[in-house]
């Protein structure tokens, strides 16, 4: 007699443990080989990427002692998705900054400043390095169907132009300022609702430290027979605002312009007396293609009543807002830009204010490898000599190399 235990397996079950082994391993493989395809990785609930860049900066003014600057900049961006419908984003940008500089006075105020409802900027060291970090992305956005909502710190890209931006009222930039090409949050609550493919509507309300001066703004946005248009109303701080832009081809170039006048809620601001302000941009660009494939732009810039700027270091460094993208009445733009090589492509480009002042730059975007990149900026900016420009002519180099991950 055998002992032992016996098992005995019917033809059926051994029918269902075959399908169900090779199942398994068809799964398997189907999984190694999508993992293994470009492009088709496995779904995932998070992102994180970012860049480490050094840039020198060599300026010689024309009457005064060459100066040598040095930022390390690193940005690390990061996205975790809870749901379809729930997600958070994180950007961090860390600053270590050294060189001549530091020696001007309330330096390293302005590195640290933040102009948000909250002051997520901090200066950890501010002797012979200024070491800095800010949060500059923080929210939370709920998207469900034709409906979104974000909360805390995000990017509101109202702009149709992309050079000057007088629809922009919530995050107006330097025209100069290319190293920080993410561009500052603004700490808000928008609702968004999508009526159409290429329609829908945005409210926002920013709250601000100072008393009296929260913003809360509408924007319609929609697309006609070619044409994108936008209107957009409300009160931006100190001023009840009602702009409109539009974008579209003509003749394969491209047309846009923006225009929004501010009306003042207040007579007086900080002992001065206030006035209605209208602030208008056209602009237009056209691509010849080719092998070099050139392209160029221009664009116009117009303020019914400029605000003065104290000195051309003041307006080039300071933080501007829709109704400060220039400090003359009338402003013009051109450049035009072409690939070298494949690998690199060369812009050159030119201001000019009706105070006399001017711009002229250079820049070259080369791609060294591989995730690494290497820019370099001239910039030339002058004037007649009761200019604002040409009352302290300089010319600035830029060296700039960047590793993304």
């Amino acid at each position: 007699m055998r002992s032992g235990l016996h098992i005995r397996f019917s033809p059926l079950w051994m029918v269902v443990v075959s399908q169900a082994l090779s199942l398994s391993l068809l799964g398997f493989l189907s999984f190694c080989a999508v993992a293994n395809i470009p492009g088709l990785q496995p779904q995932k609930s998070w992102d994180f990427d970012g860049y480490i860049k050094y840039m020198a900066t060599y300026s010689m003014p024309d009457d005064q002692s060459n100066t040598l600057d040095h930022l390390l900049h690193n940005r690390l961006n990061f996205e975790y998705r809870f749901s379809p419908n729930w997600r958070v984003n994180v950007g961090l940008r860390n600053r270590a900054l050294w060189g001549d500089a530091l020696d001007i006075p309330q330096y390293p105020e302005l590195v640290a400043l933040d102009n948000g409802y909250f002051d997520l900027s901090k200066n950890w060291r501010e002797d012979d390095v200024i070491l800095n970090s800010q949060f500059d992305r923080l929210y939370v956005n709920w998207k469900s169907d034709d409906w979104s909502a974000s909360v805390g710190r995000f990017r509101i890209n109202w702009s149709m132009n992309t050079i000057w931006n007088p629809n922009d009222v919530y995050n107006a930039y330097s025209i100069y300022d290319f190293d920080y090409e993410e561009r500052a949050g603004t700490d808000a609550i928008m609702v968004s609702k999508k009526l159409g493919f290429a329609d829908g509507l945005d409210l926002v309300f920013s709250p601000s430290q100072e008393s009296g001066q929260n913003s809360a703004s509408l924007r319609c946005f929609s697309n006609v027979s070619g044409w994108d248009y936008q209107i957009i109303a409300g009160r931006a701080r100190t001023d009840y605002i009602l702009g409109a832009g539009f974008a579209t081809d003509v003749y394969d170039a491209g047309l846009r312009g923006e225009l929004t006048w501010f009306d003042p809620i207040d007579a007086e601001y900080q002992g001065e007396p206030t006035q209605n302000n209208t602030v208008a941009s056209l602009e237009a660009d056209y691509s010849f293609g080719g092998v070099r494939n050139w392209m160029t732009r221009g664009a116009w810039l117009f303020i019914s009543k400029p605000q003065d700027a104290n000195s051309a270091l003041a307006y080039l460094n300071l933080p501007l807002n829709a109704k400060t993208l220039s400090f003359t009445k009338n402003t013009f733009y051109a450049d035009v830009s072409f690939d070298l090589t494949a690998l690199n492509r060369f812009t050159l480009s030119t201001s000019y204010y009706d105070d006399g002042s001017y711009f002229a730059g250079l820049s070259s975007n080369y791609s060294l490898a591989t995730d690494w990149q290497l820019l370099t900026v001239l910039q030339r900016f002058s004037g007649s000599g009761d200019s604002l420009f040409g009352e302290t002519p300089a010319t600035l180099l830029f060296a700039n190399i960047r590793y993304s991950f």
